[in-house]
């Protein structure tokens, strides 16, 4: 039977202190419920239900794509267990396994979830229960095993006895598998007698454990991967688990890191053998860098496509690529789908955007070229931008093989410059320019010989 995740995510977590909603705040690239949702899609779970409710819109705007996940809005939020109630009315009766996660567990595995699954239908349970073991067990609900491994209940931390809160240190993790049918059937046995006024889903375990259904643990032996985040400081310490986690994957895949700690990488990117990341590195969403690269130190690429053989050097590369051997900054910015053939160059203080740069041609130092397309071997001098925006519209540029522009020129759209052609420095392009020709556009100098010596003169003697 399939299996069913539903993702508690509604709550408001006020301790964040934000105008956002809690599962929102991002673990590197991604925000909480989405490394919640994609531990339970790795896992093999084909049927993912989002529980939104406080900051509703903006969740569901973030997974809007994602053609596995369902959304269902706890529109009165009266605890956990009223959420997986609220999911069954709305989608009906579960027939497979259940997993529920809270949206807050970004380092949980999908092994993890995989195991918690199997263990439910291996042992045709009514519940399993993941549990963990942490240095720190105060504030954890503790769950009493008997000898045989079955759960027999899960304490709160302030109803545990003084005994119960030394000895019993199997702590509940937030994270359950039931048999889907026969929670439908049970779930409405849960009451809101406690001084919240709230249904909780660990009163289940009691329901069970009363009516003699089996019940039983799996232990997380990485206490890490269940730590949830209710504020800005764990949410940093996740973050550096997380942080981690990737770089010693990466490194142990054949990339270099100078300082791991100075490095992040979204769970999404990938990174080809014999790269270099060097100190201050972000590599965010479905970057794809290849090998023998050197990138950074002080480089940011998101949604960037990088060859082999390239450097990127303090410089950010936002939804644009570049092919081999192409060698980027220090301080160049890509961006809006540029786009660097084999072997081009972007250099110091240059911006390109939505522009195509043909194999070999660079754009060296201090200029802009946005919306055009540059042929092979170009070289654009320094200071030189193309036109491209007259305050309503965008117009297109357009650069030959081989065309030399000098330095301070403004080309502007639309114009072409045709192969093998050449722009005289200082000049201002308005006008097509053939193939194979000169263009200069240029104010005729004027030079008064000793002007400035009288300037000079004038102004001491008025002192």
């Amino acid at each position: 039977m399939p299996v069913t995740a539903i993702v508690l995510a509604a709550g408001e977590g006020t301790r964040m202190k934000s105008h956002h909603p809690k599962v929102m705040h991002k673990v590197l690239d991604r925000p909480l419920a989405w490394w919640v949702v994609n531990a339970a899609r790795q896992a093999g779970i084909e049927h993912i239900v989002l529980v939104i409710g406080n900051g509703a819109q903006e969740v569901r705007s973030y997974f809007a794509d994602e053609k596995d996940v369902e959304f269902v809005e706890q529109t009165r939020r009266l605890g956990t267990g009223h959420a997986v109630r609220v999911v069954r009315d709305a989608l009906g009766s579960f027939d497979g396994p259940v997993v529920v996660l809270n949206g807050d567990l970004p380092l949980v595995r999908p092994e993890t979830v995989r195991a918690l699954v199997d263990r439910t239908r291996n042992n045709h349970d009514a519940c399993t229960v993941l549990t963990m073991t942490p240095p720190d067990v105060t504030g954890y609900g503790r769950v009493l095993l008997d000898d045989s491994g079955q759960v027999q209940a899960i304490i709160e931390h302030k109803d545990c006895t003084p005994e119960q809160r030394a000895t019993l240190l199997e702590c509940n993790a937030g994270a359950y598998c039931f048999c889907g049918e026969r929670l439908s059937a049970n779930i409405d046995k849960l009451t809101n007698d406690n001084v919240q006024g709230e249904y909780y889903l660990t009163d289940m375990v009691g329901i069970y454990v009363g009516m003699g259904e089996p019940v039983t643990a799996v232990h997380c032996d990485d206490y890490r991967e269940l730590l949830g985040v209710n504020d800005r400081v764990q949410l940093s310490q996740v973050t550096k688990i997380m942080q981690r986690r990737i770089n010693e994957g990466l490194m142990r895949s054949g990339v270099s890191m100078l300082d791991p700690d100075q490095v992040w990488v979204g769970p999404e990117a990938t990174i080809g053998m014999d790269t270099v990341l060097l100190p201050q590195t972000i590599v965010w969403g479905k970057t794809v860098v290849g090998e023998a690269c050197t990138i950074g130190p002080n480089s940011r690429l998101v949604n960037a496509t990088v060859g082999d053989n390239c450097t990127v050097d303090e410089t950010v590369i936002v939804d644009s690529a570049i092919d081999d051997d192409v060698n980027c900054g220090p301080r160049a910015y890509l961006r809006g789908g540029a786009h660097f053939h084999k072997g081009a160059k972007a250099g110091t203080h240059v911006e390109i955007k939505g522009s195509e740069v043909g194999e070999g041609s660079k754009v060296p130092h201090l200029s802009y070229i946005g919306d055009a397309r540059l042929g092979k071997g170009v070289n654009i001098g320094g200071g030189s931008i193309t036109c491209n925006y007259d305050g309503k519209h965008k117009s297109h540029t357009e650069i030959g093989d081989h065309v030399f522009v000098g330095s301070d020129t403004m080309m502007v759209a639309p114009v072409t410059i045709g192969d093998n052609a050449l722009v005289g420095a200082s000049s201002c392009i308005t006008k097509d320019v053939p193939a194979g020709a000169l263009a200069l556009e240029r104010s005729k100098q004027t030079v008064i010989e000793g002007w400035a010596d009288r300037y000079w003169d004038r102004l001491e003697r008025e002192d």
